[in-house]
């Protein structure tokens, strides 16, 4: 099962998936790609048997509001780090500003920053940042595929841009947010950031943890969405004959005509239960690679 966790400011999501744990009482949970402990918003987390599919949504799209300060970097690419630099920021117009999204829309390469839980021999990166090291990173594809100017402030401290961005898998939204101080030449870092959603998710509400905890656990586990409806969403439905689910279910391979559908997909019965995922070859073979305990 899945519970669309509206993460509070200021807390890991490390810490927001062992409250949540806590409170559904459940021996095995998962999240599904961090957030920063600035950012709020969607974060989903996997119980018992939902764990094993949680890839799947780290694949996922997702979309944020972001308010960034122009003019001024820091040692995170946010405000909870340290001033590096500090800029004035040049007379922009929104021609300047569409530009600027006109040259961060689409596909693209992007260095993970220093302050991320991404691991260098075995260590995160964040622990060797806070160490002042720096490491080599390799760059990754990622894509903008959606990228918003909602409104422009020009405060006493500074002047602030707040942007909707819909993206790809991977993107860090800090390093984004860095890369366009620096064609702006000023510098800049993100102020405030929320994650609206996370693909196959967009219709569903989130709850926060405050108000989870005002229920009793009956409750509770009635805001929990099944993983069946979620992978149905974002990987093909394969329905299986009793025969064919009786052979995947003890690991075997079967032969399945599934005319142009290759690659990973969603595994349900004729009767309409969810089996599992696994993997359609050119050929024809069905391979199953996670599937669910059957009681």
């Amino acid at each position: 099962m899945i519970f669309l966790l509206d993460k509070p400011t200021g807390m890991s999501s490390h810490l927001a998936l062992q409250k949540a744990k806590r409170l559904f009482q459940a021996t095995k949970a998962g999240h599904t790609g961090s957030l920063d402990p600035l950012a709020t918003g969607m974060l989903p987390l996997c119980f018992g048997e939902a764990t094993k599919f949680s890839r799947f949504l780290f694949d996922a799209d997702k979309c944020y509001v972001v308010t960034i300060r122009l003019g001024v970097t820091t040692t995170t690419g946010d405000s909870e780090g340290e001033v590096l630099e500090t800029k004035p920021v040049p007379a922009l117009t929104l021609d300047d500003y569409n530009d600027m999204l006109a040259r961060f829309h689409g596909p693209q390469l992007q260095i993970p920053p220093m302050f991320s839980a991404l691991k260098h021999q075995g260590k995160p990166l964040y622990q060797l940042a806070r160490q002042g090291k720096v490491v080599e990173r390799a760059s990754r594809e990622i894509n903008i595929k959606r990228c918003v100017l909602e409104g422009v402030e020009h405060k006493e401290d500074g002047t602030f841009l707040t942007l909707t961005i819909e993206c790809s898998k991977g993107t860090y939204i800090r390093t984004l947010t860095e890369d366009m101080g620096h064609y702006l030449r000023c510098g800049a870092h993100v102020v405030a950031l929320r994650r609206l959603w996370v693909e196959a998710f967009q219709s569903y509400p989130m709850m926060t943890l405050a108000a989870l905890e005002t229920l009793p656990l009956v409750q509770r586990t009635q805001h929990l969405l099944p993983i069946k409806t979620v992978l149905s969403y974002l990987l093909p439905v394969i329905e299986l004959s009793v025969e064919q689910a009786f052979c995947l279910m003890r690991g075997q391979i079967v032969q399945y005509v599934a005319g142009a559908i290759e690659g990973w997909v969603t595994l349900v019965t004729l009767a309409g239960e969810f089996l599992g995922v696994g993997e359609l070859c050119t050929d024809g073979r069905l391979i199953p690679k996670r599937l669910i305990q059957q009681v």
